[in-house]
């Protein structure tokens, strides 16, 4: 890297990293294109070349504007990317939405990953998955530790500032790019997950996406809209009001509200804690 802006110690972390994955020996990289999963599969393949696979599982709950910056990066980059169906909602008990439906769904995907894996003769499957992850319920870790799959961002103690910085000095597109997680996420527990809602979700993401809104939410309470954007973007919210609430209402929302909290990482996850 080079003029980096990472500090000494974010650089010694890529260093434990790229030492890491060489150990590995060769591994598919389960790649949503989000902020972890880009790294991680650039710093495999530069460090393991052929010997590294991204596979990104395609659903309902994966919006159509993720998988195609999956395919365009790995088609500069020249990875060998595999897509592979995912699709949740025909998983036993996945769609009553359960407190541990992220553990449903990921063991249903690394299984399928694992399968392809070893057609390919991979040593291994790894995930990106960071050390903030550790501070939230995350139960679709249970299912990594299960499978045996790799955290290689975890195993090096990076944290998502940490690869922030060092994904600018690799000039990847994703460093400042939005957290994402799947749409799933944007339901209370225990209210039913079918794809129409799901299209709702995602049409109401994407048009404060294209309204220019940076880290957001639109969670669902049945037909209710609940839009978490960073505190400093909430005036924005009030200044497009008219068009996201004609717009909301049309993908099929009754009512359109604001959360004066403003976004943050799994605020379902709050009503847990009661």
């Amino acid at each position: 890297m080079s003029e980096a802006t990472a500090t000494k110690e974010q650089q010694i972390k890529y260093e434990n990293l790229k030492e890491y994955l060489r150990s590995l020996g060769s591994v598919a990289v389960a790649f949503s294109s989000g902020v972890d999963s880009t790294f991680l599969l650039k710093t495999a393949h530069d460090v393991l070349g052929d010997k590294c696979l991204a596979i990104t599982a395609m659903s309902c709950s994966f919006p159509k504007r993720e998988l195609e910056e999956a395919k365009a990066f790995c088609e500069k980059e020249g990875i060998r990317h595999i897509t592979v169906e995912s699709e949740e909602l025909e998983i036993e008990g996945f769609c009553q939405n359960p407190t541990n439906r992220c553990y449903i769904c990921k063991k249903e995907l690394f299984e399928k990953i694992w399968e392809i894996a070893r057609k390919e003769g991979l040593n291994a499957v790894a995930e990106g998955s960071n050390m903030d992850d550790n501070g939230d319920y995350r139960p679709g870790l249970q299912a990594v530790a299960e499978l045996e799959v790799k955290s290689p961002l975890r195993h090096s103690e990076l944290y998502k500032e940490d690869i922030r910085a060092l994904s600018k000095d690799l000039g990847l597109p994703t460093w400042e790019k939005q957290s994402f997680a799947c749409l799933s996420s944007r339901f209370v527990y225990g209210e039913t997950i079918t794809k129409e809602k799901l299209g709702m979700v995602d049409k109401a993401e994407q048009l404060l996406l294209d309204l220019g809104f940076h880290q957001l939410r639109v969670r669902i309470h049945g037909t209710l809209a609940r839009i978490e954007v960073l505190p400093d973007e909430l005036p924005k919210v009030l200044e497009n009001r008219e068009q996201i609430v004609k717009a909301f209402k049309e993908y099929g929302f009754t009512y359109v509200t604001m959360d004066l909290q403003g976004y943050r990482m799994g605020s379902m996850n709050e009503t847990l804690k009661k």
